[in-house]
């Protein structure tokens, strides 16, 4: 028996790690493309879309050249769609919806039936928020909603079958059911594990998804136009990027195996939910904490730009080196959802009275690359990603800080539903990458010689 559980587990974890390093070196020797990328940060071709397309640079005569950023929906550029949508002051969420999934804009008939069908499947079924989510609370929003999104699975009469059909229905469901089930682990959380009170209210048919996440996680059920307007427009912009991001890849990964939706879903939920994927806006947030504690004049260029040389040179915020929310694997010269959603935010900042936070954003947007370029010596483009600003925005619209990511899980699978969809009509093959083992086998050693 072992009688000291901790002094054990350090022991193990201890000859765990001598087991693990890799020789550096011979991922150069075999030519390992880690991460599926190659040497420049380019990915590795493992697939073909027609979902979307992530555009930051072009290849002529072999190198990248940087351009300004594109983001494409099913062929239409993104900033097109949300003009659209603006000039008839309309919220466009449903609508790109409806446009992952089936691949073509909708008219106003075909917008106006959609979306009372997901006004329809908002709810969830009988007893599922009392006996999924509030007798089981999680501290971790993310995690809850992935146990929430297997759970669905027992609820459906028809979970395995793989048929178009039946997985556009599912994914349909899913989609129009993850703001209440996000907010309702969050009422969940807040009831459990911070002693406050827990309001559940049901979603409004008739009203958007932005519209729908803000009352449900409000205990007054009220907002503003422009608070709506500015989340509905986060949720375009996280709707979709590609096949490639980790959580996209995920659900091509899984469902290449011919597995059921949920379990799908669920997978690029828990990929989601890392700090280098959809949680690196809470890195912005605690960075931006930092900065605003140490920066006594948030208007002064060289005070702001100092600090950011302390971070850079790792003698401030985490020590890493890293400023937040700067740079991209794709984007060179911009990020279109970095400025679409820097636009809106300053159309916030102003009725919340938060302009002087965001020019400190608009601030550091400008220093950064300068501080970069001078204490790194390259001549590397870096712009802001569209998390440098998505955290502040949900700040302003007072959402709490554990319902970042999940936010962009419920802009995201719409994406996902749609890569899935794709993944079973066109992928036919299960995904089996090869790994090199770089170890040499050794003779057997009895139990009673070791």
């Amino acid at each position: 028996m072992v009688v000291n559980s901790e002094n054990y587990l350090k022991k193990l974890s201890t000859i765990a790690q001598k087991n693990v390093p890799i020789d550096q070196d011979l991922y150069q020797q075999y030519d390992v493309r880690r991460g599926l990328r190659y040497n420049n940060g380019r990915g590795v071709l493992v697939g073909l879309t027609r979902v979307g397309d992530v555009v930051g640079y072009d290849i002529i005569d072999g190198q990248k050249v940087p351009i300004p950023g594109r983001l494409i929906y099913r062929g239409y550029d993104i900033e097109d769609i949300i003009y659209d949508a603006d000039s008839h002051d309309r919220f466009g969420f449903e609508e790109i919806i409806y446009l992952l999934l089936f691949g073509e804009l909708p008219n106003f008939d075909e917008l106006a039936e959609f979306k009372n069908l997901m006004g329809f499947c908002r709810n969830m079924p009988m007893s599922f928020a009392e006996d999924v989510i509030m007798k089981i609370p999680s501290v971790d929003i993310m995690n809850n909603l992935a146990r929430e999104t297997l759970a669905c699975y027992f609820y459906d009469d028809n979970p395995e079958d793989v048929g178009i059909q039946n997985v556009l229905r599912q994914c349909i469901e899913l989609i129009a059911r993850y703001p209440a089930m996000v907010a309702y682990a969050y009422q969940s959380k807040r009831r459990y594990f911070d002693g406050k009170s827990m309001y559940i209210h049901l979603p409004k048919p008739e009203l958007s998804t932005a519209e729908n996440l803000l009352r449900l996680i409000r205990s007054n059920k009220q907002y503003t136009k422009l608070e709506a307007q500015t989340l509905d427009l986060a949720l375009i912009l996280h709707a979709e990027h590609g096949g490639g991001n980790n959580s996209t890849l995920a659900v091509h990964v899984i469902s290449s195996a011919d597995t059921d939706t949920y379990s799908a879903i669920a997978a690029a939920v828990g990929s989601l939910k890392g700090l280098r994927h959809g949680g690196a806006n809470m890195q912005v947030i605690q960075m931006m904490d930092n900065i605003k504690e140490n920066v006594k004049d948030w208007s002064s260029e060289s005070e702001v730009k100092e600090y950011l040389r302390k971070i850079i040179r790792k003698e401030a915020f985490n020590r890493t080196g890293l400023i937040y929310g700067q740079g991209h694997a794709v984007y060179t010269i911009s990020d279109p959802r970095a400025i679409l959603l820097r636009n809106k935010a300053g159309e916030l900042a102003k009725e919340k009275g938060c302009l002087e936070e965001y020019n400190l954003y608009l601030l550091i947007e400008k220093l950064a690359p300068v501080v970069f370029r001078e204490e790194k010596g390259e001549k590397k483009l870096i712009c802001s990603n569209v998390d440098f600003f998505s955290g502040f925005v949900y700040s302003m619209l007072n959402i709490p800080r554990e319902l970042f990511t999940p936010i962009f899980a419920i802009s995201r699978i719409a994406g996902w539903s749609a890569h899935r969809i794709e993944e079973i009509i066109s992928g036919g093959r299960i995904y089996r990458p090869a790994y090199k083992n770089v170890l040499d086998e050794r003779k057997f050693i009895p139990i009673e010689e070791r």
